[in-house]
């Protein structure tokens, strides 16, 4: 088992309509690829600051060539509509693990 992991830092002002967008639209789009399996939203609960808050976002797959499908064929595109919604409002990184 894989997991693709997005830790995102986004705006507190806009923390509650962003998390609605996650919600309703972005992982919803990411689920109905049938790239992964299942998936996780989690707050972080350090390294908060006055101004942002920090959330993971996982998704789980059963083999890496469906996560680097995603990554090279879907995600640039999904990637377009959150710049366009939250531009310098959020900032994102990556980690991918693999089940030990």
């Amino acid at each position: 088992m894989l997991l693709y992991n997005i830790t995102i830092g986004i705006d507190k002002d806009i923390e509650i309509e962003w998390l609605q967008w996650m919600k309703d639209q972005y992982i919803p789009v990411v689920m109905k690829t049938g790239m992964f399996v299942d998936w996780k939203l989690f707050k972080v609960l350090h390294d908060q600051d006055e101004n942002s808050v920090s959330y993971s976002v996982q998704y789980f797959s059963e083999t890496i060539e469906q996560v680097v499908q995603f990554v090279e064929q879907v995600e640039p595109e999904l990637n377009k509509e959150l710049q366009k919604k939250y531009k310098d409002r959020h900032v994102a990184f990556r980690t991918l693990l693999e089940q030990v």
